[in-house]
């Protein structure tokens, strides 16, 4: 669900359904799954290298070297789990992706928020264990930095609440101009065993779900047009758009 405040209304909401993987079980699960490959073409791919932080070493590794540049030292994380989306016949496109962390007792330690743009670009958000509420989520306020919309300012601020999914998905992120909320979006679900029967069953109820996932978001951006919402150049503040993955060349210095 999003839901935009100002400068003018705009609400949508939509289904989808994402996959939340153990990294270090992604082998075997494209063992037991038909239609389910790791870094192989299938109808659903995961790919290591549609991740960020970039590098040719497993995801998990990159995650932990991403944690002690942080001042994670050593790096927390024994297990790693990955909500996200897919490559669906060759094709990825991901909003965002959270990596929920976990030391050897299994305790929640980091959050790492994957955000995505139509550009290509990530950015990485991290919540640490001092985030973390007392109901389980980890909820922090960050600086945006980055383009995401081009219906948003860039020096705008995240406003995280991400809950560690159990039996249900709770995930939470707002815009925010100082104590002014803009928009705010949600990703709320039932979780489902990740079976040959249900991954079936899901592609035949959301089928191509990122060439959805693409079009909606061109198609919303048409009707915030059509509503004359201010519209915003990637190009014209780089200098707003600071640690960025996998940059565009409009911040090319």
């Amino acid at each position: 669900m999003h839901h935009r405040f100002s400068p003018r209304v705009h609400h949508f909401q939509h289904d989808l359904f994402m996959f939340y993987l153990d990294l270090d079980e992604l082998a075997g699960v494209a063992r037991k799954l038909w239609l389910f490959s790791h870094n192989r073409r299938n109808v659903y791919s995961f790919c290591d290298a549609d991740h960020e932080p970039a590098g040719a070493v497993p995801l998990k590794e990159r995650i932990h070297g991403f944690l002690r540049e942080k001042g994670l030292v050593p790096a927390p994380a024994d297990r790693v789990m990955l909500l996200t989306l897919p490559r669906v016949l060759g094709y990825i496109f991901n909003p965002i992706s959270i990596y929920y962390c976990f030391n050897s007792a299994g305790e929640p330690v980091a959050t790492v928020a994957e955000v995505g743009n139509t550009f290509r670009e990530m950015k990485l958000f991290l919540l640490r264990a001092e985030d973390q509420k007392p109901g389980g989520a980890f909820e922090k306020i960050l600086p945006k930095d980055f383009y995401v919309s081009p219906f948003s300012k860039l020096d705008l601020n995240f406003d995280f609440r991400l809950q560690i999914p159990a039996g249900k998905l709770d995930v939470k992120v707002d815009e925010l101009a100082g104590a002014k909320k803009m928009f705010i979006s949600t990703l709320t679900g039932q979780r489902r065993e990740l079976t040959n029967r249900s991954l079936a069953w899901f592609t035949f109820k959301y089928p191509l779900i990122t060439l959805k996932v693409i079009f909606l978001i061109h198609w919303h951006a048409f009707r915030l047009w059509a509503k004359r919402v201010p519209f915003y150049a990637k190009a014209a503040h780089p200098e707003l758009q600071r640690d960025v993955r996998r940059p565009h060349a409009s911040l090319a210095p």
